[in-house]
């Protein structure tokens, strides 16, 4: 699933990409991708309708438009929203919606495994009117995350520190790839409990956060199957990943070989030497 830097990296990309281009016809070719509010209004509802921003909460993309109604969208697992030009040949062999546009080109949203999701939103209502989810999010850890946010959070937990991590309630848009990275450079093992971490250790594992979001944004995020930016083209942190997708390869840093665990049902990469836990954190 796309993570925080591939939902920033693509929000900057639609962003430059549809800035005062305008939405002409919407033609919707698989009915659940719309999760709001029904296929018809959807459709009907968009055209006429200039983009004015696309912001983004957690893993939510948020276009505002003008007249005070807005367009939502989460990829989930494989989704794609990718600007192109007016198609002269077939037609992607996954597309779920096309908004034809007034430039001439084409925003199309693809969907392989078709969990994405998106939302129109009526003038006089909120993004989190309609998308219930966007109020139970937690802290954006570029913007107000801190350590004692993390210590109050964790308080008590007995769970993972990784699984932790993953909770969205906690700390919206991290996900399995960049928890391992900041967890190795933090020298946290992700089995630790989340409660037994002292705030010297929660500071650096905050700034490593925010130290590995912002290196895979630079980077255009990771490209391990779907996803690309606006424009079709893959990311690149996953070549430059410090254990994530190493297993059984040596530590960058003290050359042990990486390894990988399942925690709550998901992959976990990391270095026994590096991130050997602490007297009583296991």
């Amino acid at each position: 699933m796309p993570e925080l830097p591939e939902v920033e990296t693509l929000r900057r990309g639609l962003a430059k990409a549809l800035a005062g281009d305008a939405i002409v016809q919407v033609e919707v070719l698989r009915d659940q991708s719309i999760a709001y509010p029904g296929v018809e209004k959807f459709g009907s509802s968009l055209p006429g309708h200039k983009f004015k921003a696309v912001d983004r909460r957690g893993k939510y993309l948020l276009m505002e438009l003008d007249g005070g109604v807005g367009l939502a969208c989460h990829l989930r697992m494989s989704g794609r929203l990718l600007v192109r030009e007016a198609q002269s040949k077939a037609e992607p062999k996954f597309l779920r919606v096309r908004f034809l546009l007034a430039s001439g080109r084409e925003l199309h949203f693809e969907d392989m495994r078709v969990f994405g999701r998106l939302w129109f939103k009526p003038k006089g209502k909120t993004f989190e009117d309609i998308i219930p989810t966007l109020q139970k999010l937690g802290a954006e850890p570029l913007d107000v995350l801190t350590g004692k946010h993390l210590l109050d959070a964790f308080k008590g937990k007995k769970q993972a520190v990784k699984t932790a991590l993953l909770d969205q309630h906690i700390l919206a848009g991290v996900g399995n790839i960049y928890a391992d990275e900041s967890l190795f450079l933090s020298g946290i093992h992700p089995t630790v409990a989340a409660g037994k971490l002292t705030s010297g250790q929660l500071k650096p594992l905050v700034e490593n956060i925010r130290q590995v979001l912002t290196q895979a944004i630079k980077s255009g995020g990771s490209s391990l199957r779907d996803y690309t930016d606006s424009s079709g083209v893959n990311g690149n942190y996953q070549k430059q990943s410090w254990v994530y997708g190493r297993e059984g390869k040596p530590c960058r840093k003290c050359k042990t070989s990486i390894e990988r665990i399942r925690l709550n049902g998901r992959s976990s990469h990391f270095c026994p030497r590096c991130q050997k836990p602490k007297p009583g954190q296991l």
